[in-house]
């Protein structure tokens, strides 16, 4: 980058008077920016006929002329990516930022949050790490998750309105009378974020794709084949009836890629720029619902806005702030939730413990004391009460302290407030005499994860999507938790009962049918919720249609902007 380049060169002959007049040699001036006196010559020129600075040279070789500044390199820097920003060059503005570490919150200061650029309306959001790419299936992170449903489509979505799926690339579906036939009827204008029009056999063979992932065929386990129907109609086979397959469908990992290139969708939003600094998505002329009312939105990965003291807390993720995290004074508060995911225990069975050990263990971590007492900040989580709303937490009779092993071993994931409740928990026990090893898997699930049937005790963090009932089932099916937690014979019985819950074309009965499972696997001490998170979106003025959803991000499709006059 040719500006980014002058501009160092710049900062380099300002640095030694900090801006004040200077008496320097050509020779000095060239040995200070590592170049030769002939092109020192010519940047100086350059520098001058830019209105940077003005160079008086004396005749005679080795003589001091003066060299006079007209303008600061912070001035300069900030004329420079409103220049870079005006002509889309988004990539340049985070590099000329980035060389500026010192001042950096100062400069993106009026960058961030609304911004109507060439008349296009664009949001910017700082966020603490860099995205992960979005791929088929299951992704760990909650920011890629709810990306992924912004640039992708599925046979089926969710709505805030609803907690059914809705129609997206089918405009329509039937199922047959024995629920084993079910037809999805595909609208015949979609295109590809390439301007190439969709072809059902694609949609077919990327889902086809996505089966042959292992967790997604655990979900689609009732799946027989996935057949061309007609032109415009997907056939899904079944060999066991599943009420559930529209929600799957509508889930963020059934969103379909094109079957060549996975990081084209026909969804919202279309992906204009996928780098470790900068995630920009532009909506999609072609999409084939309400179009969006941004034409942008942009991550802005800029580490160095955040407090590095909070490492990957759930406090960068859960509360965010659109636009300058220091500037609080013009950001509101504009949405704000408590989470349905949250954070759980689980005791691997044919264990250590003993199950009368296990609830004791339980009943501990229950008594609001211990989370209540963790150095979180209390904004940020709140202990749990149910599993989801009406799934209460059993009450089991007081009971005696019960002996515990004298060793158990812990393994846990992020987030970090999981480092905290687990040397609270290790504290603890060892007032009872128990000694917990702790082992951390660094990673945001269980995927990869060698050591995990060989823990005792199991702590991680579980997402709730759009339809809370139904992504527990699908955490029950897909997660590699549960083979590991429960004995052979256990899981077996869990996914009979999974499949015998799922034939209920009622939506209650299903429901009704999954809220016992849970009650059991709390009632038997298996698994407990421990606390959910506070979600918070903060925004400046001026950015309007922001609600939270179940992922604690809002839907980029809803938010807008008033027009600069108006603001």
């Amino acid at each position: 980058m040719r500006l980014l380049n002058r501009l160092n060169q710049f900062q380099r002959l300002w640095q030694p008077s900090a801006g004040e007049p200077q008496q320097v040699t050509v020779a000095e001036l060239a040995a200070r920016c590592f170049c030769s006196e002939r092109h020192v010559r010519t940047l100086l020129n350059q520098l001058q006929d830019a209105g940077w600075l003005t160079w008086h040279a004396q005749s005679g070789r080795g003589k001091r002329g003066t060299l006079t500044f007209l303008v600061t390199p912070e001035s300069v820097r900030s004329g420079m990516m409103e220049q870079v920003l005006h002509k889309g060059q988004h990539q340049n503005a985070l590099e000329l930022a980035q060389i500026a570490p010192e001042q950096l919150r100062q400069l993106l200061q009026p960058f961030l949050g609304g911004q109507w650029q060439n008349d296009t309306p664009t949001l910017r959001i700082p966020y603490y790490r860099p995205l992960e790419t979005l791929q088929p299936g299951f992704l760990p992170g909650r920011a890629e998750q709810h990306l992924a449903g912004q640039v992708f489509a599925g046979l089926t979505r969710f709505t805030s309105h609803s907690a059914l799926p809705q129609p997206d690339l089918a405009h329509h579906w039937q199922i047959s009378e024995d629920g084993l036939n079910w037809y999805f009827f595909i609208r015949s204008t979609l295109h590809w974020h390439n301007g190439e029009p969709v072809e059902t056999a694609q949609l077919q063979q990327r889902l086809m794709m996505l089966l042959a992932l292992p967790a997604i065929r655990r979900l689609f386990i009732s799946v027989k084949s996935i057949e061309l129907a007609h032109t415009q109609c997907i056939r899904f086979v079944l060999h066991t009836p599943d009420y559930w397959l529209a929600h799957r469908l509508a889930s963020y990992c059934s969103r379909l890629a094109h079957p060549e290139d996975t990081q084209l969708g026909c969804g919202p939003f279309r992906i204009s720029s996928f780098k470790e600094n900068l995630v920009r998505i532009e909506s999609f002329e072609s999409y084939h619902l309400s179009h969006p009312l941004l034409k942008a939105v942009e991550f802005w990965i800029t580490p160095q806005l955040f407090d590095t003291e909070l490492g990957t807390s759930c406090r960068h993720p859960v509360q965010i702030a659109i636009g300058q995290q220091d500037e609080l004074v013009h950001l509101r508060p504009v949405s704000n939730s408590i989470s349905l995911g949250f954070c759980y225990l689980a005791v691997k069975q044919n264990s250590h413990l003993t199950p009368e050990q296990a609830r004791f263990l339980m009943q501990l971590i229950q008594q609001r004391q211990l989370i209540a007492s963790l150095p979180v900040d209390e904004s940020l989580i709140t202990p749990s009460i149910e599993m989801i709303p009406g799934w209460e937490i059993p009450e089991w009779p007081s009971c005696d302290a019960v002996t515990l092993p004298p060793k158990l071993t812990l393994i846990y994931h992020l987030p970090v407030e999981l480092h905290v409740m687990a040397q609270q928990l290790k504290t603890h026990l060892a007032d009872l005499g128990c000694e917990l090893t702790l082992a951390f898997h660094d990673a945001k699930n269980w995927t990869g994860c060698e050591v995990l049937s060989e823990a005792d005790l199991i702590m991680g963090d579980r997402l709730i999507g759009e339809a809370p009932v139904y992504t527990l089932e699908q955490w029950l099916r897909s997660d590699v938790l549960w083979p590991a937690v429960l004995a052979e014979n256990q899981y077996t019985q869990l996914q009979d009962t999974l499949d015998r819950v799922q034939i209920h074309p009622d939506e209650t009965t299903r429901s009704k049918g999954l809220q016992d499972v849970f009650s059991e696997l709390m009632r038997d001490a298996i698994v407990s919720p421990l606390f959910n998170y506070r979600y918070q979106i903060s925004a400046p003025p001026g950015v309007n249609g922001i609600e939270l959803n179940a992922w604690g991000w809002f839907d980029f499709t809803q938010a807008w902007l008033p027009p600069p006059t108006m603001v």
